[in-house]
């Protein structure tokens, strides 16, 4: 048999080199899989010793509640933290109420710079470090609660190490593959962190620190252009709007005839905000959405389990996928345990949210990812003789559309709107001229935007790198 030579060990001519590494017995430790073993090897080198997390702490890791979320209505009620709510950076939103739960437990109520990382599923690893807040909040029972000892690692040092790409590839290494991938308390507490003195740990998290306002600076630059882009639309039709619907009634009422509400809704909101829209002042006349599709293309989508999404699979695509300005969010895909092709996508489809974020407006314009669109979706096809789709999709991010929204949905446990209200959705129409003109100028605007996120992305990912190198060598 043909040998070949790796290091001081004989393999054989056909072993693909790149399918195999070669570890002593002593670099095993209690871990006897090559991913650990190979982590191990690349994170050899560093510039400080080598703590266990374990070492550090003040007490026992601390798994949360296992409670379920229920509606929060004000911030006099207290917060519940789950996975769901950490972004990639480690950051929650403060902008948004999040959820609440039936049962709360002082045991779960964080203090300042306690770090939550969790535990399992698809973001295992990922980290947060909670700062006080103007209400009280406890976390969620995949999320495992770490309190340090002060004197030896600042808080916001780990949280700042677990940002890195060294934690990520540990976080790879040690995690069990299952059903859900996990990682227990115990685990984490055997994560080796290099320590530098505290002097140093502060100069590295005010590094991080900056690079986030930084990051946040950009992300507020893009978030001023992206809100202006509604006020634009509707300045190229003319439209001026109050405040409120409350602002163009008079006293609080408005009449309406018997003739224009039979058979249709009673409700007066409904009606009021219907008469309001067609008297709006503007350079073009008004059109229904059934007027402008393709006749009987209407379709609600797939009622399929969300399963692991994999390279290569086709994408289901629910409402939780769509971010506020109806863009398609990269992270947390899913795939269905059963794709049928009437429901697969194509370029420019224009879909709805029917129900829950009721009202949200998707375009789909990747073409990377086969996908399928999800139940409380309702896809609809545009007549392009008649209208741009990116016409209709920018002008569903308007206050005027969203006005129009709220109200025609139906109030129940879950706000809803079918297929046939939509269709009588009252859209201003300019000629095709005139909305590609209109579509040019907030695609410009939302590219800009975009760059300025990127900018963003960019300095955390280089400060990164470069704690990094501070850290490592």
């Amino acid at each position: 048999m043909n040998m070949k030579q790796i290091g001081t060990y004989q393999l054989p001519n056909d072993i693909d080199d790149d399918m195999i590494f070669i570890v002593n017995r002593d670099e095993l430790d209690t871990r006897f899989d090559p991913q650990m073993a190979s982590y191990r090897r690349k994170s050899m080198s560093s510039l400080y010793p080598k703590v266990k997390l374990g070492e550090l702490l003040v007490c026992k890791p601390q798994y949360g509640a296992a409670e379920s979320g229920i509606e929060r209505i004000s911030e006099e009620e207290p917060r519940y933290i789950r996975i769901t709510d950490i972004n990639d950076n480690g950051l929650i939103s403060h902008d948004e109420l999040g959820v609440t739960t039936e049962t709360i437990e002082d045991k779960f109520i964080l203090n300042d710079d306690d770090i939550l990382i969790a535990r399992s599923g698809a973001t295992v690893g990922k980290s947060y470090i909670h700062k006080e807040t103007p209400y009280r909040c406890l976390y969620a029972g995949y999320l495992i609660r770490f309190i340090v000892d002060k004197s030896k690692i600042l808080p916001d040092y780990l949280f700042s190490y677990t940002q890195l790409k060294t934690y990520k590839e540990w976080i790879t290494a040690i995690q069990r593959p299952g059903a859900q991938p996990n990682i227990n308390a115990e685990e984490y507490q055997s994560l080796e962190i290099p320590l530098p003195n505290i002097v140093t740990q502060k100069i590295i998290v005010e590094k991080m620190d900056t690079a986030y306002e930084a990051k946040n600076h950009k992300e507020s630059e893009a978030a001023t252009i992206l809100k202006s882009i509604g006020d634009y639309l509707l300045g190229e039709l003319s439209i001026k709007l109050p405040a409120s619907l409350d602002d163009y009634l008079e006293d609080g009422h408005f009449i309406a005839y018997f003739s224009d509400v039979i058979g249709k809704r009673l409700d007066p909101t409904y009606n009021g905000c219907i008469k309001f829209i067609y008297s709006l002042r503007c350079k073009y006349s008004f059109v229904k959405l059934a007027e402008v599709m393709i006749d009987d293309s209407c379709q609600y989508g797939a009622n399929e389990e969300a399963t692991d999404w994999n390279d290569g699979d086709t994408r289901y695509i629910r409402i939780t996928d769509i971010d506020e300005h109806g863009n398609l969010k990269s992270t947390n895909k899913k795939s269905a345990a059963v794709t049928e092709d009437k429901y697969l996508l194509n370029y420019n489809d224009i879909m709805f949210a029917r129900s829950g974020s009721v009202g949200k407006c998707y375009i789909h314009k990747d073409l990377t990812d086969r996908a399928i669109f999800a139940g409380y979706l309702i896809r609809f096809l545009m007549d392009t003789k008649k209208i741009d789709p990116d016409y209709l999709f920018y002008y569903c991010n308007s206050k005027l559309y969203w006005m129009w929204v709220n109200a025609i949905q139906r109030p129940a446990i879950q706000s809803n709107i079918n297929s046939e209200e939509f269709k009588s959705m009252p859209i201003p129409l300019p000629p095709l001229d005139k909305q590609k003109e209109i579509v040019e100028h907030i695609k410009f605007m939302r590219d800009k935007a975009k760059q300025l996120q990127n900018e963003g992305i960019e300095i955390l990912r280089k400060t990164k790198e470069d704690i990094e190198k501070m850290i490592l060598g």
